[in-house]
């Protein structure tokens, strides 16, 4: 065995030797030089010319005699799309290939035999068996689209687009409906395959959500039923007397009406801002907020709205499309704003949008000034953009193919479906997006933290057959890994960096946090939030990081069912779709007037915010921003007049929510990402924030109680009303104190927090208690200036020399020099009286050891 001498000298060899290794180890690359490099390497992509259609069209078939001499084609001739189309359409008579897609007869004589007839050996391969206006309708895309899609188009029917069973779920919670947080309807009857290998995605994404159905079974479920009917009380007795027992019946003709008319089996109200196709059509074709055509064909008429912008698919980074005069790439937001206005309004929010109650400013106008436009009926100020929107990323550089298209398995609710998370692209502080383990930042629970494992998810160097199909980056050092396993086609790792190739043509370079980390790159605020504190094993980035959130308080809902053809029933429309032959074919619902319901609904807020949103519990178990989900009051009109419900609040089961055996009231504050990254907010706008907290904007303290009516006319000094005229100004809703305030400050919920995931909710007594730093100025100034001796003394020479601090920088100063100041007193203090300590303990042993001398 070594001596001690010589264990001493190898210790001190290992040290020296750790101290050279890491002397050696070189400095992360320069930022700068990264970027100039891959600027280099990746120069922004020229559009190809707009096609020349003189040698592209045959002028025969569809193209012939001027019918459609003059329309874009559908993808850039070169592409291999195009090519493919050109080839299948010659094998079948139509040398343009308008046929594949469309079906119809291109041999025929007129347009009325072309667009009724058919192309037997085109059906007989698998394509068109009839003329199909709009081919990308869910109800006909298998056997357009799906001749290269076919996966892609058997996992639209149970994508939430299709079923939007969330939507439907969280509205009729608020209307008392659902006994449980059960999932069980949705647009249409749909059921998870048999087969768990015909999930979309790798083997470690399915495996990965196996896990996540387990925890969560009642969003991740195995089958949907078709919503119910809505009442028809003027023509049904039996509808009516169920009406007349649970007005929340009504939520189904709210539903039906309004909520539904967004999901991809429709086209949808059509109306400014609004216009867009089905299914594929939905995301795929280009729709201008006026809906009007501007392409080149003569046939479609310009003046008539419900049109695309053009006759060309937009998609990914190799997919050009030409419109007047432009080129561009991707998605644009603006068509993903079609639907995602309403709700959580991630859409417009992402774009720097917040609705608004006013029309102004004025714009230029006919005659003179007018008002703003609506824009999904909606008027809106501009707000800060998401940082992502600036840097000019589109919603599909962050989303992936299975959080739009779905993987083919069922999830009931927004987190169900949505795969990345912040960190799988900028890792943490101590670690680079490859070194996280499989779902971090997505677990089931917060308990899961130390169940991940430490094994790093690394990188992918092969694709899934499915997304070979669009743009991919070639992969460098591998391409990056979502949370749940799969690989992101368009961001590779370079190195330390991450590359994002954007579908709009831009090649952004990412440097993650450790590697800004291990530089020493990250600023003192970032330090303390992400290295210095628990923030990142308790929330998620946005919390910190979304800039403002709209908050729509109070959604004052009435249904009148006076009006018998008020309402359409969008769900009963995309179902003629799919059960009737000339529906099927039908590329809007423009005709069905029969599909009118009773009941007028309207809508209107308490109020609407967008500072600093309020946080608590998402899903995963994080500390997430909240917004005001469905926080619905109801007004309930029957048929003959009768107030069935005035400003009525349903309540959830009981046992539920924190609400004891009269349920909790159905107003709901939801977990939200609410799309407006930026910088931080502060750390005062949390810790010391009583909305932030959960108790409400200002406490709950301003507003007044929202039960009984407010009465304001001539009234005594005593508050005793004068005028027998009196009529209330705002009338009460019974059961409400302040729909802002989530808990009060005994810990007692007031509200439910997320309907969807059971762990959901507010922020738990113990967290907010860590986090109260509310008033701690008090914590110093109840001594300054004169309340002690010392204190007294500091202040008057701070004050004769002029070094009061009266300004931020010199305040957070001063508590840096006392907080260091209180430290070394104490640490010296503590050596010193150790020191003293162990004196004492020596001469006492000396002495000792003379005695017995």
């Amino acid at each position: 065995m070594a001596s001690r001498p010589a264990r001493g000298v190898w210790v001190a060899l290992v040290f020296v030797a750790l101290a050279l290794v890491g002397a050696c180890r070189p400095d992360p690359p320069d930022p700068a030089v990264v970027v100039e490099q891959v600027q280099r390497d990746y120069p922004p992509p020229v559009a190809p010319p707009a096609p020349d259609l003189a040698k592209l069209w045959s002028r025969t078939g569809c193209t012939a005699n001027g019918c459609h001499s003059g329309i874009e084609p559908i993808r850039q001739p070169d592409t291999g799309m195009m090519q493919k189309i050109l080839a299948r359409g010659r094998e079948f008579g139509d040398r343009d290939g308008c046929t594949v897609c469309h079906g119809g007869d291109a041999s025929a004589t007129s347009p009325n035999l072309a667009h009724h007839g058919n192309n037997p050996k085109l059906a007989a391969a698998g394509g068109p068996d009839q003329f199909f206006a709009d081919p990308a309708s869910p109800w006909v895309n298998e056997r357009s689209c799906g001749q290269c899609h076919a996966e892609l188009v058997t996992a639209q029917w149970n994508s939430l687009m299709m079923t939007e069973a969330g939507k439907i779920q969280g509205t009729t919670w608020s209307f008392g409906i659902p006994k449980d947080y059960e999932h069980r309807w949705a647009n249409y009857d749909a059921q998870n395959p048999e087969d768990p290998h015909a999930r979309l995605g790798t083997d470690a994404y399915r495996a990965y959500m196996q896990s996540k159905t387990e925890a969560h079974p009642n969003v991740f479920v195995d089958s949907h039923e078709q919503l119910p009917a809505a009442p028809v009380p003027g023509v049904n007795e039996e509808d009516w007397e169920e009406l007349r027992t649970d007005p929340g019946q009504a939520a189904y003709t709210y539903i039906r009406s309004e909520c539904q008319r967004c999901h991809l089996g429709v086209k949808g109200r059509e109306k400014r801002g609004d216009y867009r196709g089905m299914g594929c059509g939905a995301c795929h074709l280009p729709y201008g907020n006026e809906g009007l055509y501007e392409g080149g064909d003569a046939m479609i008429p310009r003046d008539k709205p419900g049109r695309p912008l053009v006759h060309s698919i937009q998609a990914t980074r190799d997919s050009w499309v030409h419109a007047n005069g432009q080129a561009y790439t991707g998605v644009p937001v603006e068509t993903c704003t079609t639907c995602h206005n309403r709700g959580k309004r991630i859409g417009v929010s992402y774009q720097g949008l917040m609705e608004s109650a006013w029309a102004s400013p004025y714009t230029e106008g006919g005659g003179g000034a007018i008002e703003q436009p609506g824009l999904h009926t909606k008027h809106y100020i501009a707000m800060q953009q998401d940082i992502h929107y600036q840097k000019g990323m589109l919603c599909q550089d962050c989303h992936t193919s299975g959080d739009v298209h779905g993987d083919g398995f069922l999830a009931a609710a927004n987190l169900g479906p949505i795969e990345i998370e912040c960190t799988d692209c900028h890792g943490t502080p101590s670690a680079m997006p490859w070194e996280l383990p499989l779902g971090w930042g997505d677990e089931n629970a917060r308990a899961d933290l130390g169940t991940l494992g430490d094994q790093g998810r690394g990188v992918a160097t092969l694709l899934p057959e499915h997304l070979r199909a669009g743009a991919a980056a070639e992969p460098e050092d591998g391409w990056i890994l979502t949370a749940r396993g799969n690989p992101m086609p368009e961001v590779v790792r370079r190195g330390d960096a991450v590359l994002v190739h954007t579908a709009g043509g831009k090649t952004l370079v990412l440097d993650p946090l450790a590697a800004k980390s291990r530089r020493g790159g990250l600023s003192t605020e970032a330090q303390v939030a992400m290295v210095h504190s628990d923030h990142l094993d308790t929330m998620e980035c946005y919390a910190c990081h979304s800039s403002w959130a709209p908050q729509c308080y109070g959604c004052h809902v009435e249904v009148d069912y006076r009006d018998s053809v008020a309402s359409y029933d969008w769900v009963a429309a995309g179902n003629r779709h799919k059960l009737t032959a000339a529906g099927r074919v039908k590329p809007d619902e423009h005709g069905w007037d029969d599909l009118k319901l009773p009941g007028k609904v309207t809508e209107m807020r308490s109020y609407m915010r967008w500072e600093d949103p309020p946080l608590g519990i998402n899903g995963e178990g994080r500390v997430t921003p909240l917004i005001p989900g469905c926080q619905t009051s109801a007004t309930v009109i029957g048929p003959d007049g009768e107030v069935l419900a005035l400003n009525q609040l349903f309540r959830t089961p009981p046992n539920t929510e924190g609400g004891g055996e009269q349920g909790q009231l159905g107003i709901d504050m939801s977990p939200v990402q609410p799309h407006t990254v930026g910088k931080s907010r502060s750390c005062e706008s949390c810790h010391g924030s009583d909305k932030a907290l959960g108790y409400g904007i200002g406490g709950g303290r301003m507003t007044a109680p929202w039960e009984g009516d407010k009465v304001v006319d001539l009234t005594t000094a005593d508050g005793r009303v004068i005028s027998r005229n009196a009529k209330p100004q705002i009338a009460g809703i019974d059961g409400l104190t302040d729909w802002s305030a989530i808990v009060d400050r005994e810990g007692n919920q007031l509200q439910t927090v997320g309907h969807h995931f059971a762990g959901s909710g507010p922020l738990p007594d113990d967290m907010r208690a860590r986090m109260d730093r509310n008033n701690v100025c008090v914590g110093c100034h109840q001594e300054i200036p004169e309340q002690s001796l010392a204190v007294s003394v500091l202040s008057h020479v701070s004050t004769a020399l002029d070094m009061q601090p009266t300004e931020h920088d010199a305040h957070e100063d001063l508590l840096d020099k006392i907080l260091l100041s209180a430290a070394w007193v104490q640490v010296l203090g503590i050596g010193f009286g150790g020191v003293l300590f162990l004196g004492g303990v020596w001469l006492g042993w000396r002495r000792l050891r003379r005695r017995e001398a």
